[in-house]
Order: C-alpha cells, then sequence, then structure tokens
C-alpha cells in the first residue's frame, strides 16, 4: 500500500511538471517570441493582427491550460499531507524558503499573465513581461533546486528535521540542478508553443527549443559528473538511476533532432518524458527512502507513510478523485485542440 501511494505521488508530481512546466517554460519565453513587427505595433499602442494578438501569440498557446494545470500540483500536496505526513513535517519545514519561493512565483506569474492585457501603456506591458518571465523562471529554477537538494541529500538534525542553508544551496551539483531544470522547462515551453501555433511562430518557437536543449545537455553534463566524481547525486539504486539518466538524455536527443526536423509532435512528446523523468530518476534512484541524509540514512517509504488505516480510507477517495483529473485534462485538451490563429485567435 506504501509504495502504490508512493507512485500515485510520483505520478502527480510528473504531471505537474509536464503541464505545469510547459506553462513555466512558455512564460519565460513570451517576451523572444513576438516578432519585430509585433513589438513596434504595441509601443504604438496598435491591438490589431499585428500590435498586442501577435506578441500574446506564445501565450495564447497556454491559456485554455493555464490554471487548469496547477490542479495536479494541489493533488500532490494533497496526496503529501494525507499518505505520507512524516515526509511532509520533515521536507517542508526544511525546504521552507524555496516552497515558498515556488509559491510567490506561481502567484506573481498568473497575475501578470493576466492583468497584462489591462496596461494601457508600453511602459506598463514591458513591467507587467517582466513579471510574467519572473513568475515563470522562478518556480522553475526553484523546482530544480529542490531536486537537486533531495537527490544529493540533506542534513537532519539529532530530531529528525531538515535544516537547509545557503551553503546547502549554492553547491556545483545543486545549482546544477536548478539551472538543467529552468533551462529542460524553457526548451518545453519552446516546443509546446512549436505543437500550438502557427508556423511562423513555430517554426521561431522550434530554433529557439533546439537551442535551449543543447544547453540543457550542456548542463545536464555538468550534473551528470558532479556525480561520477562523487560531488553529486547519492544514489542508492544504481542501475535504475543509470538506465533512467540514459533515458533521460536519449529524450533530449530526439526531442533536439525532431525540433531541428520540423516534427512538432514528436517533439512535444520527447520533451514531455526528458521533463517528467526526473521524478521517477528521485524514487527509483534513492528507493526504497524517500529522503536520504547527508549522513548516509534517510527516511524509508514505511517511515513517511501514514498507518494502514488512514491509506485504506485515502484509497476509496483517491478513486474517485485521480480519474476526474484525468477525464478533466483529457478533455480540455480535446476541447481546444487545433493551433492558435485558427479555431482559438485569441485569450489575453
Amino acid at each position: 500500500m506504501e509504495t502504490l501511494w508512493l507512485l500515485l505521488l510520483g505520478l502527480l508530481l510528473a504531471g505537474y511538471f509536464v503541464l505545469g512546466g510547459y506553462d513555466q517554460g512558455v512564460q519565460m519565453l513570451h517576451p523572444f517570441l513576438g516578432s519585430r513587427d509585433a513589438r513596434d505595433g504595441q509601443d504604438a499602442g496598435v491591438q490589431g493582427r499585428n500590435g498586442l494578438g501577435d506578441r500574446n501569440a506564445a501565450l495564447d498557446a497556454i491559456a485554455p491550460f493555464f490554471l487548469g494545470n496547477e490542479v495536479w500540483l494541489v493533488a500532490f500536496t494533497g496526496v503529501l499531507f494525507g499518505a505520507f505526513p512524516y515526509l511532509e513535517g520533515t521536507l517542508l519545514s526544511g525546504l521552507y524558503p524555496l516552497i515558498v519561493a515556488i509559491l510567490v512565483g506561481l502567484v506573481l506569474g498568473n497575475a501578470a499573465v493576466q492583468l497584462r492585457g489591462r496596461a494601457r501603456t508600453a511602459r506598463g506591458r514591458r513591467r507587467w513581461d517582466a513579471l510574467i518571465v519572473f513568475g515563470g523562471a522562478l518556480p522553475a529554477l526553484c523546482w530544480g533546486l529542490v531536486l537537486g537538494l533531495l537527490l544529493h541529500g540533506v542534513p537532519r538534525r539529532a530530531d529528525g528535521y531538515v535544516r537547509i542553508g545557503t551553503d546547502d544551496v549554492l553547491t556545483p551539483f545543486v545549482l546544477a540542478c536548478g539551472v538543467t531544470t529552468a533551462l529542460l522547462f524553457a526548451a518545453h515551453g519552446a516546443a509546446f508553443v512549436a505543437l500550438r501555433s502557427e508556423p511562423e511562430l513555430a517554426s521561431r518557437a522550434g530554433k529557439m527549443g533546439a537551442a535551449l536543449l543543447r544547453a540543457v545537455g550542456a548542463a545536464g553534463s555538468l550534473a551528470l559528473l558532479l556525480t561520477l566524481f562523487g560531488a553529486g547525486a547519492s544514489m542508492t539504486n544504481r542501475a535504475a538511476s543509470a538506465v533512467l539518466a540514459a533515458l533521460f538524455a536519449t529524450a533530449l536527443v530526439v526531442a533536439w533532432w525532431c525540433l531541428v526536423r520540423g516534427h512538432r509532435v514528436r517533439a512535444f512528446a520527447a520533451t514531455c518524458s526528458a521533463t517528467l523523468l526526473p521524478v521517477p530518476l528521485l524514487g527509483a534512484g534513492q528507493y526504497p527512502y524517500v529522503l536520504v541524509d547527508t549522513a548516509g540514512g534517510g527516511l524509508t517509504v514505511q517511515q513517511a507513510a501514514s498507518d494502514g488505516a488512514t491509506l485504506t480510507i485515502l484509497t476509496a477517495f483517491g478513486v474517485v478523485v485521480i480519474p476526474v483529473i484525468f477525464a478533466y485534462q483529457l478533455w480540455s485538451w480535446w476541447l481546444f485542440r487545433g493551433r492558435t490563429g485558427r479555431r482559438h485567435p485569441r485569450y489575453f
């Protein structure tokens, strides 16, 4: 039962990385995907086809799914609190600054995306653009830092709680993981824009995504080298870790090749795979631990999970809620299928 709920926890987090990842990636790339004409038209106050609408074309790609993707994060948090209360109590208190930074970025980014269209001046729109980028980059970077800390191992005090200091975050491996995740989310967002947008914007997004994937490969290679030299990840299942790392590298190569060749559906499928793979890398690579400490021990799945009676009650709840989340996501994708500019010309 504990392993089943751990798999569900990982599924929800991986789903959020895939869906929330392209949201944050598009936010980061939003100012760079407008054409020169669109920028000039926007500064002149033009609201037509070559003005604010074109400037918002990248955001229009994520608009139908924007807030709905946060459901996966809410569901992940609910499972963490209900099924793994000891992990939640141990982990979130120690990672509090990073968790707060993620939430601040989500709130600011969501508000900026929706309020930018109300700005009446070019300067006002530029300020909202800066907040949109910040609201995408901050959560993406902090999620990578969290993954880097968990992969490396966290310092636990004698009472079992985690205390994360600046020195723990500002290490080469953790920073490399943060940069890798931020670049990966940006490349994932570029692949999504290439999939959803009109040909001109799709071509521009595809070229940007290919360049970003090369940067992801460089940052990820640094994290791998640090691990090989003993200054990186602490894995208990090295065989599983090696297989998942190889799959991650393969997904990056396939995504890059598909973007270069213009195969946008396959490119997006590959970036989805790359974006979700860090979650099973963490879960399978450190199993049976859900939290590894720097002293060599850790918190096992059985120690972190609720008692059997609680998990049984939660199972009845999950049987109803989880299929609803999947059904909603599939329905929204089907309802808003197609490229923006044809069926769905403008949202923001």
